[in-house]
């Protein structure tokens, strides 16, 4: 009787090694029937263990352990097992992670929770301005969380049941694409959870990104196959994520780091358990976060990894800091781009040395003429810079000072475009001539204006201007404004060179070309068909969006929002006074002087009647609300702290159902401050000094009855 010591696969046969020394050979089929389902669930779960470790040894460490034949004997082995009971098959198996899905256009979906960016500070000071920024709402009792700072793509999962549902870019923060099939072939990421206490609709954020080791080695190959190379491992990890073919997606090794969660109910008190909790449902968090109870505590960490980040096997180019509790966080709040309660502390950035070739202007859609350094050539941070931002006029000619010629030196910290953040005087070649910032426009020959206050010098031909022509109108195709489908940048500046197009009302007469159209390069019928399409469904559009969409100098999207609830009809806007502008919620001096000036020019005024012929939405459609009654009407609430009873927005729920009004800010013009515990001492103090009345949840309802 012979006992099996040992077993090994080869080309789809077992060989069991026996004690008297000889082989026998049976199919692998054959041996996987002689299995118990025990015996399979088991050999499931080390298979699926052994081929992740053999993965990541090989893609992130770039140091296999294994040779490629038997990597695919143990894969092949996994496959038929897992078909064989496909009871024991997990959704986040090593089988798969192999795509497959093509995409040939990514669907935009809308953030149910807004993808803020985070403000940045480049030192100690600012973030020590921060840190009092904090206190002075909030008081001192307070904690932070820090975290490193990945240097990858921003990515939302959304999870139902358990189950990841869908993968989102970040995309312009409201908005962003659909790559859920591509997400799905990135080991690290679950597709179905096992833990039984997450909710049962929750969306977890992070970063997707690419190790160091795994993109030099692909790097290598595309340098070997005549590709051209990426520049560094975002750029790799980003084009990666965009690829059309999912199995495409596959071969190239993701890696993801999740750190924020959020749910309709908050279901844990501060951010530090929270990330303890998705670490025990299955996610990657990243397992050098820490929690600090001081600034002092903050300024540790950066400093440890400022010194160890070139350890590491990715790359991050800061610390995110975060308030832990959540109660605060909310107490917070956010400004229209970012949340008060975090902040990224960026790394000192590189620093290279490289000469000044030239200085060129740009001009911007708003008329602003911004000066750019032409420089020699220079490797820099992972990428090999040939410009750098000059800003304005007195970074040329007062703070830097620059000479024709001059050897400069280059930051790229945090800049998409480098900046210039000094000059080598002993380079200075002899007789140099300092460099003068230009006096007409560059693009027109308009000569430049300058506001008082400002730094930046306008060209104020904005209807005569090619640049600012095109800005414009490339502005109001954009998607945060009209979002017109069918036409993009390049589309908007060939028209205009070809005559078709020269303001953004033209952009509606399109539609009597389209014959002549046809007969442009690259102008097939389909496209001028979605086009025209995309025209026509854009006149949907609501005011705020159109109001954005004319490109008034300072009236971004928020400010646009708020102007159009306010006045509710652009010509309310139009005969609005410089007084009546600045009692609208946010709308400052600077904004309304913008405002009376662009209403001032006729032109503008006759390209709004055109835009309003052609059917565009200039009025704020008014959504009938049924009140459950009017006691609180006319009155003016704000919200602070922490409810036993109730969410904050079930108040603010409560109070609007009641006629009531919901401010930003407090003011002598608020009618009571609803406070709950916790609540920030700052308001505290404002609310007692202007002799707001202070009331408690209770005594809001006891007010409605």
């Amino acid at each position: 009787m012979c006992t099996v010591i040992a077993v090994h696969i080869t080309h789809n046969q077992f060989h069991f090694i026996l004690s008297s020394c000889f082989f026998i050979t049976f199919p692998l089929k054959t041996y996987l029937r002689s299995m118990s389902p025990a015996e399979a669930k088991n050999r499931i779960e080390t298979l699926s263990s052994e081929i992740k470790q053999h993965n990541y040894n090989y893609y992130v460490l770039a140091m296999p352990s294994i040779s490629d034949f038997d990597f695919d004997k143990k894969l092949e082995e996994l496959v038929q097992l897992e078909k064989q009971f496909p009871e024991f098959a997990d959704p986040d198996s090593p089988t798969q992670q192999v795509g497959g899905f093509i995409t040939k256009e990514f669907i935009t979906v809308k953030h149910k929770w807004p993808m803020l960016s985070l403000g940045n500070t480049y030192n100690e000071q600012e973030l020590l301005d921060f840190d009092q920024r904090i206190r002075k709402a909030i008081g001192d009792n307070f904690e932070y969380v820090c975290e490193l700072k990945f240097d990858g793509l921003s990515m939302s999962l959304t999870y139902e049941q358990g189950k990841l549902v869908r993968a989102v870019t970040r995309g312009d923060g409201v908005q962003g694409d659909d790559v859920t099939a591509n997400v799905r072939t990135i080991n690290t990421i679950p597709k179905k959870l096992h833990q039984s206490d997450f909710p049962q609709h929750f969306e977890i954020r992070g970063e997707v990104f690419m190790h160091l080791k795994a993109f030099e080695r692909l790097n290598n190959e595309r340098v070997e196959n005549g590709e051209t190379p990426y520049a560094n491992p975002r750029n790799f990890a980003s084009g990666t994520i965009k690829m059309q073919d999912s199995a495409e997606v596959a071969k190239r090794p993701l890696d993801c780091f999740l750190y924020f969660l959020y749910t309709d109910n908050i279901i844990y008190k501060t951010h530090w358990e929270s990330l303890q909790a998705v670490k025990n449902w299955g996610f990657q968090v990243n397992e050098h976060s820490r929690l600090c109870h001081t600034i002092n505590d903050v300024f540790e960490f950066i400093n440890l990894w400022d010194k160890k980040r070139f350890g590491l096997s990715y790359d991050i180019d800061g610390i995110v800091i975060k308030v832990n509790s959540y109660a605060q966080q909310q107490e917070l709040g956010f400004t229209a781009k970012s949340p008060r309660w975090a902040i990224a502390y960026k790394f000192k950035a590189e620093q290279a040395e490289t000469e000044l070739l030239s200085v060129s202007y740009q001009v911007g859609r708003t008329g602003a003429v911004t000066p750019v350094a032409n420089l020699k050539p220079v490797f820099l941070a992972g990428t090999t810079v040939k410009r750098a931002t000059l800003h304005n006029a007195d970074e040329i000619e007062k703070r830097l000072k620059l000479h024709t010629g001059d050897w400069v030196y280059v930051e790229k910290g945090g800049e998409i475009i480098p900046k210039i953040t000094g000059v080598n005087l002993d380079k200075r070649k002899p007789g140099a001539e300092a460099i003068a910032y230009i006096t007409s426009c560059p693009a027109c020959g308009t000569l430049l204006e300058r506001k008082e206050g400002e730094a930046a010098f306008y060209c104020p031909n904005d209807e005569g201007c090619p640049p600012q022509i095109v800005g414009k109108m490339q502005h109001f195709i954009d998607r945060k404004a009209m979002n017109i489908d069918g036409l993009g940048d390049e589309t908007i500046e060939t028209l205009y060179q070809k005559g078709f197009i020269n303001h953004i009302s033209d952009i509606y007469s399109l539609k009597d070309h389209s014959g002549e159209l046809k007969l442009m390069d690259r102008f097939g019928e389909k496209s001028i068909t979605n086009m025209l399409e995309g025209i026509e469904k854009s006149k949907e559009m609501p005011f705020d969006k159109v109001l954005f969409g004319l490109g008034i100098r300072y009236v971004g999207a928020t400010v646009a929002k708020k102007l159009a609830v306010h006045f509710k009809n652009v010509d309310k806007l139009a005969a609005a006074s410089f007084d009546e502008l600045i009692t609208a919620e946010e709308i400052g001096e600077r904004i309304a002087i913008s405002i009376l000036d662009y209403f001032k020019d006729e032109r503008h005024k006759e390209e709004i009647e055109k835009l309003k012929a052609h059917g565009l939405q200039f009025v704020t459609e008014e959504k009938e609300v049924s009140l459950a009654s009017e006691t609180l009407s006319g009155k003016t609430f704000i919200i602070s702290g922490v409810f036993a009873k109730y969410s904050r927005d079930e108040l603010t729920n409560i109070i609007e159902q009641n006629g009531g009004k919901i401010v930003s800010s407090i003011s002598a013009k608020l009618n009571y401050l609803v406070a709950g515990d916790n609540m920030g001492p700052a308001k505290l103090e404002k609310a007692t000094k202007l002799n707001i009345p202070i009331i408690t949840d209770d005594d809001l309802l006891a007010m409605i009855g």
